[in-house]
């Protein structure tokens, strides 16, 4: 038997068109609540942005991420296929090898050997004017220079160090010898005091000592220079993110150290507002030298 046919049901013109106009309906509301929705983010983040100065974090100090105790920063770094590791390991009979290292502290030093118009040439007595940045004296570095590839042929290489930059942190220097914090190297007050002998200003100094973090280190690491001093003048800080900063930063000779040895070695930077937490390392930089 033939299937049944279907019954074919009436047009309704009328319900098709209320269909439609419902339809539209909530398409326009959800046009204009989504248009709202967006100009009022808008709005608001324009009223956010009116808020922050493009020089100045909004939050500063003990109140933003990084807070308010710096750590330091070590030159040359391992290169980035192991970028978790910590040593600088080289052979001095490979010239190739100690290319590849003091290629890296070139590429850091080229921003130092730049001129820029905003940089002064700056002193105990006579910090930066207003808008104007210390320059980095980079005619001071004895044997850590790019001419002498950093001393690393003659084994004795140079590591350099800087304090991480924190907006608006300023320094409580030691810059007496009094309430000087037992744990301070014995080495560092000597020169400390050696360095007030010269005049009170000398001591502005955020200090910095670098030793072997155990007794079979210290054994190792020999004699220990610190280019051009030992530490970074109080006149650099605080950091307030003005055209043309760099960094003070200082070159750590190791005169002699053992070779064929791995060392370890804890370099600290000495203030009062700075705590040492090894774990963490804040204040302090760890690192290991190995030279062959």
């Amino acid at each position: 038997m033939p299937a049944a046919l279907k019954p074919i049901k009436p047009c309704n013109d009328k319900t098709e068109m209320t269909d439609v106009m419902v339809n539209s309906k909530i398409l326009f509301f959800y046009l204009v609540f989504y248009a709202l929705l967006i100009g009022y983010f808008s709005a608001m983040l324009a009223v956010f942005w009116q808020t922050l100065d493009p020089k100045m974090p909004k939050f500063q100090l003990s109140e933003s991420l990084i807070g308010a105790n710096p750590g330091l920063g070590f030159r040359p770094m391992p290169v980035e296929d192991t970028v978790e590791s910590t040593l600088v390991w080289y052979k001095a009979s490979d010239n190739g090898n100690i290319e590849a290292w003091t290629r890296q502290i070139d590429i850091f030093l080229k921003a130092y050997h730049e001129e820029e118009d905003n940089r002064v040439d700056c002193s105990f007595d006579t910090p930066p004017p207003e808008g104007k940045v210390c320059r980095v004296p980079m005619n001071e570095w004895g044997p850590c220079t790019k001419a002498n590839r950093y001393n690393f042929k003659k084994k004795s290489p140079c590591i350099f160090l800087k304090l991480n930059k924190i907006f608006n942190w300023v320094p409580d220097l030691y810059n007496t010898t009094e309430n000087l914090p037992e744990v301070m190297p014995e080495d560092l007050r000597e020169h400390i005091g050696s360095e007030l002998g010269r005049g009170d200003k000398n001591a502005n100094i955020v200090w910095v000592s670098c030793a072997g973090e155990n007794p079979a280190d210290n054994e190792h690491i020999g004699p220990i220079n610190y280019i051009p001093r030992r530490g970074f003048p109080g006149y650099f800080f605080p950091f307030k993110n003005t055209e043309g900063y760099l960094p003070p930063i200082v070159a750590v000779h190791f005169e002699s150290p053992k070779n064929g040895v791995l060392i370890n070695i804890e370099c600290k930077a000495w203030a009062k507002n700075i705590h040492h937490d090894r774990a963490d390392r804040r204040g302090s930089v760890h690192f290991e030298l190995m030279v062959d």
